[in-house]
């Protein structure tokens, strides 16, 4: 053996921890966030519900380094979504050691008073010089203010100039970003929500359910009504032949009978 070849040492490759937390233990900051990011989570789901390459996610740890994973002091983006990636199974946690080393192409956070400056400076760097997420938005409900940043010349976020609406573009999802103010699982507020290109609300499955039974029901109208006009128009023409008749039946009688 070569002296080379004697001091050969293989390359050791980090270990992961194999039992991470799933959660911190800490609750959302309150009820309106947890049921936004389920309708995020939702919107996104009715967008793209004839794809299966997309992971999206909510209030989830993301791990992403061996000293992070040991000691996590990060919880994760309110909302996230991974492209390109399967769609099953479910995860509890993203582990990107696990998905090939991918990272969320676009990151939703939801400000309050107590994680808004880690949001908008801690936060985003992270998400700029480490995750490398091609957009980051924050939306802050109390100041009803939409930031967003997308990663440009020089790897580094640029600020999004909204529309006339104050809504902002998203290349990821080719959809706008607004507020909408409604009901959303029996709270009414004002949301986030996603907008189609021509401006049009992104359903949530509920209002897409409504919407198709509110077409089954048209349809099925339609279809009473039309039957009813052929059944009328049935009667007139069965009527108007009768009459007919009887008109030819009276002219023979006083023409004597002929045929």
């Amino acid at each position: 053996m070569s002296k080379a070849l004697e001091w050969f040492e293989p390359i050791k490759v980090p270990e992961f921890p194999v039992n991470l937390p799933d959660e911190d233990g800490e609750p959302l900051e309150s009820n309106w966030h947890r049921i936004q990011i389920n309708l995020l989570v939702d919107l996104t789901h009715q967008w793209w519900s004839s794809r299966d390459d997309y992971f999206a996610g909510g209030n989830m740890f993301v791990y992403f380094s061996v000293r992070q994973a040991r000691a996590p002091a990060y919880r994760g983006p309110d909302f996230f979504l991974v492209k390109e990636v399967a769609l099953k199974p479910e995860r509890r946690s993203w582990r990107t050691w696990e998905e090939e080393g991918r990272f969320p192409d676009l990151i939703v956070e939801l400000l309050s008073p107590s994680t808004a400056k880690g949001d908008l400076t801690k936060k985003k760097r992270l998400y700029e010089r480490t995750f490398r997420t091609p957009e980051y938005f924050a939306y802050d409900p109390d100041a009803r203010r939409l930031y967003g940043w997308r990663l440009g010349e020089g790897v580094v976020y640029h600020t999004l100039l909204p529309n006339e609406r104050g809504w902002l573009w998203s290349e990821e999802l080719q959809l706008w970003l607004g507020e909408w103010e409604g009901a959303y699982e029996r709270v009414s507020a004002v949301w986030l929500r996603f907008y189609t290109r021509e401006e049009k609300l992104v359903p949530t499955g509920e209002e897409a359910e409504a919407a198709l039974r509110r077409d089954a029901e048209t349809r099925a109208a339609d279809a009473e009504t039309r039957a009813v006009q052929e059944a009328q128009a049935h009667r007139e023409a069965e009527s108007e032949v009768a009459r007919l008749l009887a008109e030819l039946q009276r002219l023979r009688s006083e023409n004597g009978g002929i045929r």
